[in-house]
This record gives C-alpha cells, sequence and structure tokens, in this order.
C-alpha cells in the first residue's frame, strides 16, 4: 500500500462538498472524515447520494464546491494519483464481459502499473475464490461470480483506500466470509475502507464507525462499539424518516 502522500493526516477528507444534477442538490457541504486503520460505514436510504459521494471521492465525479483530499492528495489537483490510491467496487462491475477474469486483471494492472504481474492476478483471484475460474468468460459468470471478479480488480493494485458501494450485493455466505478477511486486512495493515450497505447487520460486523447521509450530510456518526442493531434503526428513523 504505497500510493499515499507521506505524512497525509487521515485516508479521506472532505469539507463543505456540493453536487447537484441540474436543479437537484445530493450533496449539500457534506464533511466527513475517515481515518488510516479504519472502516467507516455509510448508511442512507435510496437516493441519498451514497453512491455520487464515492464517484466523487473516486474522481468518477466532479465536486461542484468544497474540498476533497484522499490518501493525502488533492481530488482536483491530483486525480490520477487519487486513482492510484482508491480501489472502487460500484454497482457496475467494469468488466469486460467477453474476456476472462485473467484477461480483465491483466489489462487494469497493466494500467497500474502494477510489479509482477501475472503473480498478483494468481494471488486476487485466489483471494476471492475464483482462481478455479480464471480462464471463463465474464459473460457466463452468474452475478455473484461477477462481483468477486470485480473486488479482485479493485484490491488488483493494492490500494490503500476502499471504496465500496453495496459490495455484499449479490455475494453468498462464503463470499461474504472472503469480503470481510479483505476489508480486515486491509484495515490492519494501516489501510482504509468507506462502504456503503442497506444491510445493517454486515455494517455494524465490519464497521469501526456508523455514519447516517440524509439531506445531503452526514446527519449521524457514531463508535460502531458503543451500538447495537435497535439504536441504529432508530438514529435512521429520526434522521431519514424511513427504516433500514
Amino acid at each position: 500500500m504505497n500510493s499515499r502522500r507521506k505524512g497525509s493526516t487521515c485516508a479521506i477528507e472532505v469539507q463543505g462538498l456540493h453536487k447537484a444534477f441540474g436543479p437537484l442538490s445530493v450533496l449539500r457541504r457534506l464533511s466527513l472524515r475517515v481515518e488510516w486503520g479504519e472502516c467507516l460505514v455509510l448508511l442512507g436510504p435510496n437516493g441519498s447520494g451514497k453512491t455520487t459521494l464515492l464517484k466523487v471521492l473516486a474522481t468518477l465525479a466532479r465536486p461542484d464546491a468544497g474540498q476533497v483530499q484522499v490518501a493525502g492528495y488533492d481530488q482536483r489537483q491530483y486525480p490520477a494519483h487519487v486513482r492510484a490510491a482508491v480501489g472502487m467496487l460500484g454497482h457496475h462491475s467494469l468488466l469486460y464481459d467477453e474476456l476472462t477474469p485473467e484477461e480483465n486483471l491483466r489489462f487494469y494492472g497493466r494500467l497500474y502499473s502494477v510489479a509482477g504481474l501475472e503473480q498478483r492476478i494468481a494471488e486476487v483471484l485466489k483471494r476471492v475464490g475464483m482462481a478455479e475460474r480464471r480462464r471463463q468468460r465474464v459473460r457466463t459468470m452468474s452475478h455473484g461470480m461477477q462481483r468477486r471478479v470485480a473486488l479482485a480488480r479493485a484490491i488488483l493494485h493494492d490500494p490503500p483506500v476502499l471504496l465500496l458501494d453495496e459490495p455484499e450485493s449479490g455475494l453468498d455466505q462464503e463470499a461474504l466470509s472472503l469480503l470481510k478477511g479483505i476489508l480486515k486486512g486491509t484495515v490492519e495493515h494501516g489501510g482504509s475502507v468507506l462502504m456503503s450497505t442497506h444491510n445493517l447487520e454486515q455494517g455494524l460486523a465490519l464497521g469501526d464507525r456508523i455514519a447516517i447521509l440524509a439531506g445531503g450530510r452526514i446527519a449521524y456518526l457514531e463508535s460502531a462499539r458503543t451500538l447495537d442493531a435497535a439504536a441504529v434503526q432508530g438514529a435512521f428513523r429520526r434522521h431519514t424518516g424511513a427504516s433500514l
């Protein structure tokens, strides 16, 4: 995990972030900080801006206002450095259907100039339980298998920051266990994770802190150690008017 600016004090720092699509403001003066060695779980109803926030952090969307730093790099000034520091798993796999997992990872590995690429490809496919299907075309795979390969793509270049948008979607229990191991390993090695989810049980199991996004801002932020499901459900209803 070398793609961080030396001396960077935190993994993610957002101040006064605003993002609108036409007349619709999705993020409104949002501020958030994610420390190194931390997994922060982001909850919020559909349309609350969770995906938009993750896309801004990954440089897939431009903010209209505010300051965004990832791994010590300003998102506007050093977008290439931010992309090198981030592993992004979104709703779309970003895989080429006609290629195999090996071929997809080889393509992305060359983009990131991954050293020892063939060995690294074998390593990450094993970590997500897809080593035996490394030569199967992606289009012939189930949604869950494609999610596993997409996770392998996200961690291929050993990024210090993982941005995960509902990563548990489509995963079976075995894959969820593998995902948990990857997130735990990232945090234990000093990296950081920001993940959105609708699964409260998974969020409490994986997160060091729990945040609720409502009204375009972080409306609630607490240590997961002090919370149980009932407390989070209550906070979610208060701030969003909905239930998880």
